[in-house]
């Protein structure tokens, strides 16, 4: 299982008169997420780009369990799930620095855009490499 955890400081900004992180928030950090596990494991946004693809997000969830605040520092822990469709699939589990318990949890989806931002239906060539690079076998 490829894994990836990235730490974040709340901003004062991220919340709300009662210290509160905003529930937006969350996808933000998720996204913060993906993209460290992009550079930690050669999967970045600019990488896939290069190879003619973009990976817009088409289902995202968050499920909320305990609210964040003011000067916590989280931590965004990324999985990525193998799936033999031509698609990018993580799951989150975002804890508070020092804790075992959980304030969200969620899951993305992204798929292969062309370069004439049509959907690509079958896996890139560089994405299955990828997948072998990293020993995962479908």
């Amino acid at each position: 299982m490829l894994t990836c955890k990235k730490e974040i400081e709340v901003s004062f900004h991220e919340v709300d008169s009662l210290t509160i992180v905003w529930h937006g928030h969350y996808i933000k950090y998720f996204e913060m997420g993906r993209e460290a596990f992009g550079k930690e494991f050669g999967l970045s946004y600019m990488q896939v780009y290069k190879q003619g693809f973009l990976l817009p997000i088409v289902k995202i969830n968050c499920d909320y369990k305990r609210p964040l605040q003011y000067e916590d520092t989280l931590i965004v822990e990324t999985t990525w799930q193998n799936t033999p469709a031509a698609k990018v699939i993580f799951h989150y589990t975002i804890r508070t620095k020092g804790s075992d318990i959980i304030n969200a949890t969620g899951s993305s989806e992204q798929v292969f855009l062309d370069e004439n931002r049509e959907l690509h239906l079958t896996v890139p060539p560089f994405y299955a490499a990828w997948k072998v690079a990293h020993g995962v076998k479908d």
